[in-house]
């Protein structure tokens, strides 16, 4: 089936339901003709969907299966993890709402490598809550790397701001140490790939922030900038990649500038995810690059302070959608274009072409 007319299956897990996930995913499936666009399976509990969809008024209907294997198009397909009584505590992290986190990423993070749903998106989880339980890791970035094999990249993005970190879920003290040469190096390799391959854009321009003031002001204010980060950049640059800096992360995030590039590679979380949560709040994303599989969430947390309030926005939930939607298909397109690329020899048989025949030369 054509990637351009094959019905995504967008696997959702619901995050720690005491805080607005579960209201933020109904609001995105409200509207009665959004299965003419996807097939949605969410990894949750019939019950507490049911209960949730009283207290927001929401007109939802759910067809409950056994595994994703069995979702229907057409249908707001719901993989029934439990069929028990949940206690909700809205605002409330909770060992119960902790463990369904877990137990619906898991479950969902499954059916992504069985091939059984398309892409994931995941709702907002209690990092701190899941770790206490067992969760080996800090977010869902390192939890993906682990169970694929492969290292991510943390990367937020709207239509207009790309935004990448080199480090994100560690201790502002420890970000030099875990900054190198090699490192930045595979990283910006994998932001300038998924830029031509999940974003379709051809010769993309990436910009590098400096780890230090001023992007250290020529050694004054540290030598990261001298001795890891600018040779990285360089030797890219050299081999053919539009990769551009250090820059001073303190003037970079203004229209005249980060508007010239397709992406920013930042040096930690807060550097990055700051100017690009103030510029692109409401419809910021957040992706996984790197991995084989497609992975999306909204840019924000559990809000447990608006959480049952009937006020939370489902805008970046629903952008996260529709961004693992286009990815996918953009990726599916490449692929396909790569794995059906006719070799020079074919293409001269196929056209009447022999290649040992001699030159033309004028009469």
């Amino acid at each position: 089936m054509s990637p351009k007319n094959h019905k995504v299956r967008v696997g959702i897990s619901i995050g720690d339901y005491n805080g607005i996930g579960p209201e933020i995913i109904m609001k995105s499936l409200k509207d009665k003709t959004i299965t003419d666009f996807f097939t949605p399976v969410i990894f949750g509990s019939g019950k507490l969907f049911t209960y949730q969809k009283n207290i927001f008024k929401l007109n939802l209907n759910f067809n409950y299966v056994n595994e994703a294997s069995q979702a229907q198009g057409g249908k707001l397909n719901m993989v029934n993890l439990t069929k028990e009584n949940v206690n909700v505590e809205l605002g409330v992290p909770t060992e119960e709402s902790t463990k369904m986190a877990i137990d619906s990423l898991e479950a969902a993070t499954e059916a992504l490598m069985k091939g059984e749903i398309d892409v994931l998106v995941t709702a907002p989880i209690n990092k701190d809550e899941m770790v206490k339980m067992g969760f080996r890791h800090a977010g869902h970035t390192g939890y993906f790397e682990e169970k694929f094999s492969k290292k991510g990249l943390m990367f937020l993005v709207t239509e207009d701001l790309k935004v990448a970190v080199s480090t994100h879920h560690i201790p502002i003290a420890k970000i030099a140490e875990n900054i190198s040469k090699e490192k930045i190096k595979k990283q910006i390799r994998v932001l300038h790939q998924t830029l031509i391959e999940d974003f379709c854009i051809q010769k993309p321009k990436i910009a590098v922030l400096g780890l230090n003031p001023h992007a250290g002001d020529g050694g004054v204010i540290g030598n990261e900038e001298i001795e890891i980060i600018g040779p990285a950049i360089k030797e890219l640059s050299d081999n053919g990649i539009l990769a551009f800096g250090p820059f001073p992360a303190d003037s970079f995030f203004q229209p005249g500038k980060y508007k010239n590039f397709d992406a920013v590679l930042a040096m930690y979380h807060d550097q990055g995810l700051a100017p690009f949560k103030t510029l692109a709040y409401e419809e910021g994303v957040n992706y996984t690059a790197g991995l084989p599989f497609i992975r999306t969430s909204p840019d924000h947390g559990v809000a447990y302070d608006i959480a049952g309030k009937n006020i939370a926005d489902e805008q970046s939930f629903t952008e996260a959608i529709f961004t693992a939607i286009k990815i996918f298909k953009n990726r599916t397109e490449y692929n396909d274009l790569m794995n059906n690329r006719l070799q020079p020899r074919k293409l001269a048989v196929d056209n009447g072409i022999d290649e040992d025949l001699p030159e033309e030369t004028e009469a």
